[in-house]
């Protein structure tokens, strides 16, 4: 599943496609073409977890949100936040923490909620 969405990064102009030497195998890799979009990204995540913190999941924006799961899911949070102050790290991680330990299945339940969004919580982190 992971080659079909570097096939569509690629398809996008997002990504490109090279091989690279492993030491024993060749593997083909999908490097960044342009940095610009990778920064929004982790500006987005930034932003979420700090500038823009509402305190309430289900006032937050669902994208950024969903963003703030993945990276978590995908272990690049530390990555994410490696240009921040150590202050605005501690406070990033805790937010991350609060939303870590949200139960989907209550969050689901809540009026207005986004009941898909939260199944795919539940399932990445239960």
């Amino acid at each position: 599943s992971s080659g079909i969405n570097a096939e569509y990064g690629v398809e996008k102009g997002v990504l490109t496609t090279e091989k690279q030497n492993f030491v024993v195998f060749d593997m083909t890799t999908h490097p960044l073409l342009d940095q610009t979009q990778k920064q929004m990204v982790i500006k987005k995540i930034q932003d979420t977890l700090l500038s823009r913190w509402v305190n309430d999941p289900q006032r937050i924006d669902k994208r950024a949100l969903a963003l703030v799961y993945l990276a978590h899911a995908s272990e690049v949070l530390e990555h994410a936040f490696a240009s921040l102050s150590d202050e605005d790290y501690d406070l990033a991680m805790k937010r991350v923490r609060e939303l870590l330990d949200l139960d989907p299945d209550q969050e689901a339940a809540k009026d207005g909620a986004d009941e898909l969004m939260w199944a795919v919580v539940a399932s990445f982190f239960k």
